[in-house]
């Protein structure tokens, strides 16, 4: 059996799940992987078939999404031609983690894609929501990709056909210890903005993997280093608690590891805020931004804050076995 498995490449989350459900496939059949996006930091343990300019997001340096700079690197006519020329009709089945060209292609060729996604999850009928509707937001995240079945990831079962995140081996097999020190990835701020503020909390060991700054540097009681998958992983298990945006995977993976979670979505990114919003009823503080005026949110933070329970059994075996079972051709 021929398998596209397409991965979303902006940001690192869609790439760090595929370390897992990679080589599950692998082993269900012969597995061609693509990835679309230009913000991801990670080194993927195996071939890709197909590197695509795709549509992506571009992170800027003060809390939220660059528009301007997603604009400028749109390429609109490259995203068009790569949707045509993909030979989807080729395989057997084709996965999707929120990957546009492969969606499209589908789409547009008639062809049954399966969305395995978080994406997937957040939209959901019985998921939280922000207490503020953003209509934009939600059409592009149900546009964006399109597929014709799909299977979400969530912080929690919220709702039929989610399932409790994908934790990585290497994660699993992590020493969870407390060394004191507080592991910050914010990538929609820049090294100056955050230690500016983090600095005011004089007490506190910040350990912070930047997107912005390839060289290390330490600035008052704020350590500065470039991203770093086995680095990163290892800080988080060692850390008092982790300071992030509201993405999936990182929020997901400090609370597999039982660590103090504190979360910033990004601003004009709705999957974030909704993210956000789940997080939010599970009991894990969140802030809007790293203004002064949160100051006092996070000195509680620090001094009082909880570990959330959770529990998140390694199923995605099981989850990709359902999928062939339902969609693969007999």
């Amino acid at each position: 059996m021929r398998i596209l498995y397409a991965i979303q490449g902006t940001g690192n989350g869609h790439l760090s799940r595929s370390m897992d459900i990679v080589p599950l496939l692998k082993k269900m059949g012969d597995v061609d992987v693509l990835v679309s996006g230009t913000q991801g930091d990670l080194t993927l343990p195996f071939q890709v078939k197909y590197v695509l300019h795709g549509f992506g997001f571009v992170f800027g340096k003060s809390g939220g999404v660059d528009i301007w700079e997603t604009y400028k690197k749109s390429r609109f006519r490259k995203f068009l031609k790569e949707i045509s020329v993909l030979p989807v009709e080729q395989y057997d089945l084709v996965i999707n983690d929120f990957e546009p060209v492969s969606a499209w292609a589908c789409y547009m060729k008639n062809k049954p894609c399966i969305g395995l996604s978080h994406q997937a999850a957040v939209l959901a009928e019985n998921a939280p929501k922000p207490e503020e509707a953003d209509m934009i937001g939600k059409l592009v995240l149900k546009n964006y990709a399109p597929v014709t079945e799909q299977y979400g990831f969530h912080f929690a079962k919220f709702d039929t056909n989610i399932f409790t995140p994908v934790i990585r081996q290497q994660v699993r097999e992590q020493q969870v210890e407390n060394k004191g020190h507080y592991t910050v990835y914010l990538p929609a701020y820049d090294d100056t903005r955050l230690v500016k503020r983090l600095s005011e909390f004089k007490d506190i060991k910040w350990d912070v993997f930047s997107k912005h700054n390839k060289k290390t540097f330490k600035q008052k009681n704020v350590y500065i280093q470039p991203i770093d998958n086995e680095k990163f992983i290892k800080s988080m298990a060692q850390s008092e608690g982790v300071l992030c945006g509201g993405g999936f995977e990182t929020p997901a993976e400090a609370l597999y590891m039982q660590k103090k979670l504190l979360v910033i979505p990004m601003k004009t990114q709705y999957e974030q805020q909704l993210n956000a919003a789940a997080l939010k009823q599970m009991g894990v503080p969140v802030i809007k931004s790293l203004k002064p005026k949160h100051s006092d949110t996070i000195r509680e933070w620090i001094d009082n804050g909880r570990i959330i329970k959770v529990d998140y059994p390694d199923t995605t075996q099981q989850i990709l076995d359902m999928i062939f079972q339902k969609h693969a051709p007999k």
